[in-house]
C-alpha cells in the first residue's frame, strides 16, 4: 500500500458553467481501521477558492497550516485576494522545494477567479501541475472516481446539476473502496455564494469479539 493511501480518503473537483465543486469523504483511518469520521480534508482559502488535501493525515494538517500562512502573507503583501492560478503555482513551488523528502499529499485547487471563470488544478507529490477543463481526482478511490466522472460529467453544467454529478460520482466510488466513506462533504462554489452539503455514504462497522 502506498503511504499516501495509509489514512484513506479521496477528493474530487469538477468545473461547470461559472461554478466549481470540490468534495471529499470524511473518513480518517489507519489502513482498514477507522479512527475518525469527521476528518477535514478541504480547506477554504478565499471566498471563492478551496484547497483539497488528500494523503497522509499528518502532512494534510501540516500543509493546511503552511498554506494558510503563505496565503495570509500574500494578502498582506499584495493587498488583494489570491487568485486560483497563483495559489496553484504557490502550492506547486512549495511541494517542489521538498522534492527530495516530499510531503505525502496530492493537493487539488478549485475556485473562481475575479471574472468568475472556473479553475481546477491537480498535482502530484512534488508539485507537477495538471490543468484539466473538466475534473480532477486524487486519493484512494481515484480509479473508480475517474471512471464515474468520465461517465457522468458534461460541459457547462449548472450548480445544482454539477453538485448532483459530483455527489453521484463520489458516492459510487465510496461504495467500491473500503478506505473511503463515513459521510462526504461537497462545496459548490458560485459567483454569489458557497453551498456546503453533507452526504451519507457507506459506513462499515467492524466488530471485535474477545474469546
Amino acid at each position: 500500500m502506498s503511504i499516501t493511501q495509509y489514512n484513506g480518503g479521496t477528493i474530487l473537483a469538477m468545473a461547470g458553467k461559472n461554478c466549481v465543486v470540490i468534495g471529499s469523504d470524511k473518513r480518517l483511518g489507519v489502513q482498514n481501521l477507522t479512527v475518525s469520521t469527521e476528518f477535514q480534508k478541504i480547506f477554504p482559502v478565499t471566498e471563492k477558492c478551496y484547497i483539497g488535501l488528500p494523503g497522509l493525515a499528518s502532512d494534510v494538517q501540516t500543509l493546511s497550516e503552511l498554506f494558510r500562512l503563505k496565503v495570509n502573507m500574500y494578502k498582506l503583501r499584495e493587498e488583494r485576494e489570491i487568485e486560483p492560478l497563483t495559489l496553484a503555482n504557490m502550492i506547486s513551488s512549495t511541494l517542489y522545494g521538498r522534492r527530495f523528502g516530499p510531503y505525502f499529499c496530492e493537493p487539488i485547487v478549485a475556485g473562481l477567479d475575479k471574472n468568475n471563470k472556473p479553475h481546477i488544478y491537480g498535482m502530484d507529490l512534488i508539485g507537477c501541475l495538471n490543468f484539466p477543463d473538466d475534473f480532477t481526482v486524487a486519493g484512494c478511490a481515484e480509479e473508480a472516481l475517474f471512471g464515474m466522472c468520465e461517465s457522468l460529467w458534461e460541459p457547462d453544467l449548472e450548480p445544482d446539476d454539477l453538485f448532483e454529478t459530483a455527489s453521484q460520482a463520489l458516492l459510487s466510488a465510496a461504495d467500491r473502496n473500503s478506505m473511503v466513506g463515513w459521510g462526504a462533504v461537497i462545496h459548490t462554489i458560485t459567483p454569489d455564494r458557497v453551498i456546503t452539503r453533507t452526504l451519507k455514504t457507506r459506513m462499515v462497522i467492524y466488530y471485535i469479539s474477545y474469546i
